[in-house]
């Protein structure tokens, strides 16, 4: 949202917290306490959703006071899908739900980005945890050499929404070089178009942590497309491409 001071004209409107369209996804990947305060002092009210990225929740030695901080600020948190995978791999899925409830988790991430399971089984994941939290399922690879055709690419977002997923999250990295993106970062048009001729947008989370890809996804489909891996310094920059504030979009709502 522009500040009030600012009265131009011509800006888009954004939808407001809590959103189901709009979302933006921020991944910490390992901020201090102080950062996250820092963080949160100029971007509270443009993040809606926040990921305590892969596998640095367990080796954060703050983390229930960072956890807190969030809290306070009513951003939602989860653990990053690695985190969920690392517990399934080892055979604790139920140490890992005791560990959604001991930090008083809303939210719980589940991907296989990284370790080889079944969709069934994967759902069943799904169905478990949706029954005592909020499910955002990430599909695709976290390798690069790996291609998921587009037909299952939809079969699988189709199968984890049924099974009780909220949004589904379209596997990038914090690279932006993996899933939906090429090695090279250039986006997988055809893939995205093919999948949304499927799947309701507002019900995909984009990750595209670089700017090229989330102005791609803007110019085509809009300012309030949820985007997600947003590094905390990039939020109020995503926030001016998605108000047309910035060269990139300048144009684009004129």
């Amino acid at each position: 949202m522009i500040n009030t001071e600012f009265n131009l004209t011509n800006i888009p409107q954004r939808t407001t917290k809590p959103r189901e369209s709009g979302l933006t996804m921020v991944m910490d990947k390992g901020l201090s306490c102080r950062e996250a305060e820092d963080f949160l002092e100029v971007s509270a009210d443009k993040t809606d959703i926040l990921k305590l990225g892969f596998g640095t929740s367990a080796v954060t030695p703050t983390l229930q006071r960072k956890i807190d901080i969030y809290r306070e600020a009513n951003i939602p948190i989860y653990f990053g899908g690695t985190l969920f995978e690392a517990f399934v791999i080892r055979g604790q899925f139920e140490d890992y739900k005791r560990l959604l409830d001991k930090f008083k988790m809303t939210h719980a991430e589940v991907s296989d980005g990284s370790i080889e399971i079944s969709e069934e089984e994967k759902c069943g994941y799904i169905r478990s945890l949706a029954k005592d939290f909020i499910v955002l399922s990430e599909v695709g690879s976290k390798d690069a050499e790996k291609i998921i055709p587009p037909y299952k690419w939809i079969a699988m977002m189709k199968a984890e929404i049924e099974a009780g997923a909220w949004k589904v999250i379209a596997e990038a990295r914090e690279s932006g070089t993996v899933g939906i993106f090429r090695n090279t970062g250039e986006v997988r048009s055809g893939l995205i178009e093919e999948i949304l001729q499927h799947i309701p947008l507002d019900t995909i989370l984009w990750e595209a942590p670089i700017k090229t890809q989330q102005v791609w996804f803007m110019k085509l489909y809009g300012h309030n497309v949820n985007l997600g891996n947003i590094a905390p310094n990039e939020v109020i920059p995503l926030e001016t491409l998605r108000l047309g504030l910035r060269g990139d979009t300048f144009d684009q709502w004129l």
